[in-house]
């Protein structure tokens, strides 16, 4: 990770300010009790109090309080956080790690300056693809054209991947695989089958469209056989999460405006998201746009009719499927949906729905994948530590699938059981499914018999 450099000489720091700065409220209520502590994934891994909720909070007091400078190593310390906000359950204080967390960030990018190559990736990232469906497109067709036409193998071969900034080589090592097909928001309706429930607005998002893109599918499909109408704007674009974890405040309301508007139009019943960040995300609108007198109402409105999917379908009692698909599951709980949304128990009650299907519980199912958006790519090390001890817990369940509800936990996943495959020289056993894949394709097989 390159190391951002403090504008202005040491002890000049003025302390937090700007209209998305920690708020006093927020970053005092920490009484530093520790209970964050066994909750905190990089405070288990490290040991080090600089890498425990608790101790990141003492950081952001000391620099707002001029007792620190905002140095690279104090950076360092935020940078390594997942925020997974599992630390916010354990909490008995209430802390709201996670909006202090981001507004800390936003601080970092307001008073440092990172190197023209970070600069202009996370501008390109953020500012440029991520707020854009068609320009993620073309980046999407272009990696499948670099894999597939051998250019890979060739920039592989002949080390130039080594000349380059090291989290290009880990770009390309880490590259996902992505969706034959992309899932394409074009202002489609999908009928209910049967008699309409509701009237659904439905979130694609930005990765889940190219790397995903049957997992969508498969969730216009069950939410259609429960009766609900799902409509897809083409107006929608990226939830905004990854640009408010990362300090990029201002486009992570530009986008979500656009969102709003874009489900609003639509007068719909509910927002569903299959994405636990996204819908994370959503249901923090209201938050994000609280100060904003335009938007501040339509923003609580989305935030309070956003649901994931799990929780929908249960919400509007969902058929149990009828066919058995006979296999060995377990679920991993992604952080946004556990942590943020507080869902646990929807997921599972589908999956117990489904005859046939064993569910075995995950050891330590609250403590996070290592995933955390981009952290797989700035922080590789601890989010390769992260991983394996997730997949070693996922195998010695014994299962040969293991489900989640994230694009970004499916994707860590997969990379794990892989990676502690090849170095146990082993086969791989188990695969990684969305829990409303499963759901399909139990309903599919009832679809294959009556036909």
């Amino acid at each position: 990770m390159s190391t951002p450099k403090v504008i202005g000489p040491a002890g000049t720091f003025p302390g937090f300010s700007g209209p998305h700065s920690p708020q006093d409220s927020d970053l005092y209520k920490c009484v530093h009790c520790g209970f964050c502590l066994q909750a905190c994934p990089t405070y288990l891994e490290t040991g080090l109090e600089a890498e425990s909720p608790r101790g990141r909070i003492a950081l952001m007091k000391g620099v707002n309080e001029g007792r620190l400078d905002m140095s690279p190593s104090v950076i360092g310390h935020w940078d390594m956080c997942l925020q997974c906000r599992a630390c916010e359950l354990a909490c008995p204080s209430g802390v709201e790690y996670g909006k202090l967390m981001e507004a800390t960030r936003a601080q970092v990018k307001q008073h440092t300056k990172r190197h023209l190559i970070e600069r202009t990736a996370r501008s390109i990232g953020y500012n440029t693809l991520l707020p854009s469906p068609r320009k993620l497109r073309l980046l999407g067709n272009a990696l499948k054209f670099y894999r597939k036409s051998g250019m890979r193998t060739i920039a592989r071969g002949s080390g130039i991947l080594k000349l380059l900034p090291d989290k290009a080589e880990l770009a390309d090592k880490y590259l996902p695989e992505l969706s034959k097909n992309f899932f394409i928001a074009k202002n489609q309706v999908h009928p209910a089958h049967g008699v309409r429930k509701a009237k659904i607005a439905m979130l694609a998002g930005c990765v889940m469209t190219l790397t995903h893109a049957k997992t969508l599918e498969a969730t216009v499909r069950v939410l259609t056989r429960n009766g609900l109408e799902v409509h897809i704007s083409k107006r929608q674009g990226c939830c905004g999460a990854l640009n408010a974890h990362s300090g990029e405040v201002e486009s992570a309301i530009r986008m979500a405006k656009k969102n709003i508007d874009s489900f609003l139009s639509i007068n719909p019943d509910a927002i569903v998201s299959a994405s636990a960040g996204c819908g994370a995300a959503m249901k923090g609108y209201g938050e994000l746009l609280a100060g904003d007198t335009e938007y501040a109402s339509r923003a609580g409105k989305v935030a309070k009719i956003t649901k994931d999917i799990h929780e929908l379908l249960v919400e509007y009692e969902f058929k149990p499927p009828q066919k058995a698909l006979n296999v060995t599951v377990t679920y991993q709980d992604p952080c946004h949906l556990i942590n943020v949304q507080r869902v646990t128990e929807a997921p599972r009650t589908i999956l117990k729905s489904i005859p046939g299907l064993k569910l075995v519980e995950l050891n330590e199912p609250g403590i996070c994948c290592g995933s955390a958006g981009t952290y797989s790519l700035t922080e590789r090390d601890m989010s390769a530590q992260l991983g394996k001890r997730k997949a070693r817990n996922v195998i010695a369940t014994g299962a040969n699938i293991v489900t989640t509800g994230n694009p970004g936990c499916a994707m860590q996943l997969d990379f794990a059981l892989s990676e502690l495959a090849t170095e146990n020289s082993s086969k791989r056993t188990t695969c990684v499914r969305y829990v409303v894949d499963l759901l399909d394709e139990a309903y599919s097989l009832e679809e294959t018999t009556a036909h």
